[in-house]
């Protein structure tokens, strides 16, 4: 008989790793029939007895000398890598930055930055942060930390060195266009991570979810209320943007799919065993009120982006536009083990409400979407029937061309828009409409 996902001690939560994961956190141990499949034999002695040796050789002979706790997370990391591409182990600075990417939230100074000739680019300062309160602007250039240069790090280890505990202070150096330098005290604070950002699109809601973490369904819970309120009945539908979204917790990809369905199953799981099988169904309760919805996926759309496509269109709550996507139909497991370190461990399938398995075959779209460019032709505007003379007037009007203000006349002028750019978007807004106009037709 199946569990819900929800009850059973092995969800207790979930983690993101990676670039493609749906995980969760287990702190229940081995049970005893699995303990009675790890009784060893005398194969499994030969085997320690030859890896004893092995360990030995590289620890006295290896061209440079390697500590033992080196070789062993190695070893480790070599056995469970070799199971499958999404097993791993993580030391202690790898499973410390897992849960702050889980959680959502760290100390830190609240800026989005990108590398620029070796210098840490300020991409976008967060609302109510240290770094905006303190006036830091997009395209400043901070090339010190507490005096140290930046020059050399990689972005990676310049985050690290930004981030930190909270109401500790960091003294950064800014380079801002043609001024001369200056430090900036800054004070660490809690910096929630955004994976949920959303906009109107004329009469559309877009909501771009960038990762699963615990962040997520209040994020997208409050973009929904936020476009409702701007447009209320004049909204025409939503979109749904989950390219490249790597996945992330479980738990949060099933809310997500739960914001948008009424009822029916949303995933189950399925592992090594049977009686572990799990799965969870939706509650009533849809906080888009049966709007239409596109959701947009790609190739890299994975995991708890995958769960919540398949959801959606198994249940025709949805229509998926755009690329096949990754196709990661696996759930790993984080374990801690003893001294602060852990393992990834792949432990069971996930399934779609129809009983899909993605794992290698991705979800299809219901429409192909390829990635392309707009590029607007310019094929003149060609003779019509007005241009001709002796043409008829046209009974209503003065059957002259088009007068200048006409979207014709516009298009011509008008700057492109961030959507009318982005092809697999203008495509779901377009379909969003079509559809928001048959529906009135009907009605009419």
């Amino acid at each position: 008989m199946m569990k819900s996902i929800r009850q059973t001690k092995f969800w207790t939560t979930a983690a993101l790793v990676g670039a493609v994961a749906v995980t969760a956190l287990l702190f229940a141990p081995p049970s005893e029939d699995a303990k009675a499949q790890l009784k060893p034999t005398h194969d499994t002695y030969d085997q320690l007895k030859l890896f004893a040796d092995v360990f030995e050789r590289v620890r006295s002979e290896y061209v440079e000398e390697v500590t033992d706790q080196e070789l062993m997370e190695a070893a480790i990391n070599g056995m469970l890598t070799n199971l499958d591409p999404h097993s791993s182990f993580l030391n202690s600075k790898s499973f410390r930055d897992m849960r702050v990417q889980t959680k959502g939230e760290f100390g830190g100074l609240g800026i989005e930055v990108s590398m620029e000739n070796g210098l840490v680019k300020v991409v976008s300062p967060i609302d109510d942060t240290p770094a905006a309160e303190a006036g830091l602007e997009p395209g400043d250039l901070i090339t010190h930390l507490d005096g140290e240069p930046v020059m050399g790090l990689t972005l990676g280890q310049a985050v690290e060195k930004m981030r930190g505990p909270v109401d500790s202070d960091l003294t950064i150096s800014i380079r801002r266009g043609t001024k001369e330098p200056f430090d900036v005290t800054l004070t660490r604070a809690v910096i929630k991570i955004r994976s949920v950002r959303s906009r109107m699109i004329d009469d559309v809601g877009y909501i771009r979810i960038t990762t699963f973490n615990e962040q997520t369904t209040s994020g997208l819970r409050t973009a929904i209320e936020k476009i409702k309120a701007e447009k209320g009945d004049k909204l025409t539908g939503y979109v749904i943007d989950l390219r490249n979204n790597p996945g992330g917790l479980l738990d949060e990809a099933i809310t997500v799919s739960d914001t948008f369905l009424e009822q029916g199953e949303i995933v189950s799981t399925r592992g090594r065993d049977p009686e572990n099988a799990s799965r969870v169904h939706a509650k009533p309760g849809d906080l888009t009120d049966g709007k239409p919805i596109v959701v947009l996926i790609n190739g890299g759309s994975a995991s708890a982006s995958e769960i919540v496509a398949g959801a959606l269109q198994d249940h025709r709550r949805a229509i998926l536009l755009g690329t096949k996507s990754f196709g990661k139909g696996s759930v790993q497991t984080i374990i801690p083990l003893s001294g602060q370190v852990a393992m990834r461990l792949t432990t069971a399938r996930y399934y779609t409400p129809s009983g899909r398995s993605i794992q290698q075959t991705g979800i299809e779209p219901d429409i192909d979407v390829p990635l392309a460019r707009i590029e607007k032709l310019d094929n003149g505007r060609g003779r019509r029937e007005a241009d001709l003379r002796g043409a008829l007037n046209n009974p209503a009007g003065n059957g002259d061309a088009a007068p200048a203000g006409t979207p014709e006349d516009a298009d011509d002028t008008a700057e492109t828009k961030p959507e009318q750019e982005d092809y697999q978007l203008a495509r779901a807004i377009d379909l969003l409409r079509g559809i928001d106009l048959y529906q009135q037709r009907i009605v009419n």
